[in-house]
């Protein structure tokens, strides 16, 4: 009897410890949580120029206009041109896990001055307007 009562002592604690500790990370982040942009110019065949976008105003910007951003989902994108912004978002869930990293490619269009996104990692193709284009470009080209 004590050695089942001490089996399922264990057995209670171990159970407690998993459902404590698997805190899951969710599939969408909330874009308060952006917290850097690194940012890759690409000119010509190489990226000319690395920029890393951590000022709290810059960001909170960044973080308007990328919420503004109208996705396409399951769309696999072919650009004629190779783009003209690698951004790499970083997103900070917990403190005490790892950032989590979205890559977008961002073209910005010279006619009709919007902005072309794509999320590769969900096969995703997004537009921006003529306003927030323009402030995305003066931001991650740093002008």
């Amino acid at each position: 009897m004590k050695k089942v009562l001490m089996n399922l002592s264990i057995f209670t604690i171990f159970l407690i410890t998993l459902i404590g500790c698997s805190k899951e990370v969710p599939k969408e982040f909330d874009w308060n949580q952006l917290t850097r942009v690194d940012v890759q110019i690409i000119t010509g065949e190489h990226s000319d120029n690395e920029i890393i976008i951590t000022e709290k105003e810059k960001i909170k910007t960044l973080r308007k206009v990328f919420a503004q951003i109208e996705w396409e989902q399951n769309v696999k994108a072919k650009m004629s041109r190779k783009e003209d912004v690698k951004a790499i978002l970083f997103f900070t869930f917990d403190k005490n896990m790892p950032e989590r990293l979205f890559e977008y490619f961002i073209w910005f269009n010279q006619g009709d001055a919007s902005a072309t996104i794509i999320d590769s990692e969900k096969n995703a193709l997004g537009t921006l307007d003529k306003e927030n284009a323009q402030t995305l470009k003066a931001i991650l080209l740093n002008n």
